[in-house]
């Protein structure tokens, strides 16, 4: 099993974010959970990416050619998929994970979980798809969730299949657990 992790290449102003990808990158070597990411060697990727090898665990890193060249590469990686761009990166992540996770990060984090869950809710795929909300990153972001379900531009049961946890144990105990919810149509208001 390999879950995807799409988080910042930057640290963020809390300490507490590089501790949750620390923890959350141990957890994957210890439950034999290999990781897949960005393939960078800064920001929360890096620190997934290096407390995961740091337990002995599997990491894949996936990066487009640009980011290679302008050295933001981990090196010390087993296992560097260079591809030609972002989108083929994506798919290729894609393919290669049984779920994805988002830490916080910045808009690159929200497209890539996005279009993740997005391909969810159109039946592409039957994988969970999950934020890691620590020290309370996403509750912004959920509650604009629950108010487009509210004004009538989401399931509520496609809403629910994103998983929200704040603690990395928590976030793998859901992910492990999620079920896709049963043929529910995309669009609202048509029969």
């Amino acid at each position: 099993m390999r879950y995807c992790v799409f988080s910042g290449s930057s640290p963020g102003v809390r300490a507490e974010y590089a501790k949750a990808a620390d923890e959350l990158g141990r957890l994957f070597a210890a439950e034999r959970i290999g990781l897949v990411y960005g393939g960078s060697s800064v920001g929360l990727m890096a620190t997934i990416a290096n407390a995961t090898l740091a337990a002995g665990g599997e990491v894949i890193g996936v990066i487009p050619r640009a980011l290679v060249e302008r050295e933001v590469a981990h090196k010390g990686l087993s296992d560097l998929r260079v591809t030609n761009s972002m989108h083929e990166r994506k798919a290729l992540m894609a393919e290669l994970s049984d779920g994805f996770v988002a830490l916080p990060g910045g808009i690159g984090t929200l497209e890539e979980i996005f279009e993740m869950w997005t391909w969810a809710q159109l039946g592409d795929h039957q994988k969970p798809c999950a934020l890691l909300n620590c020290e309370c990153f996403y509750d912004g972001l959920t509650s604009f969730l629950d108010n487009v379900v509210n004004e009538g531009f989401l399931r509520a049961a496609h809403r629910h299949t994103l998983i929200c946890e704040k603690q990395p144990q928590a976030l793998l105990r859901a992910m492990r657990s999620y079920v896709p919810p049963k043929a529910v149509g995309k669009w609202i208001g048509r029969k």
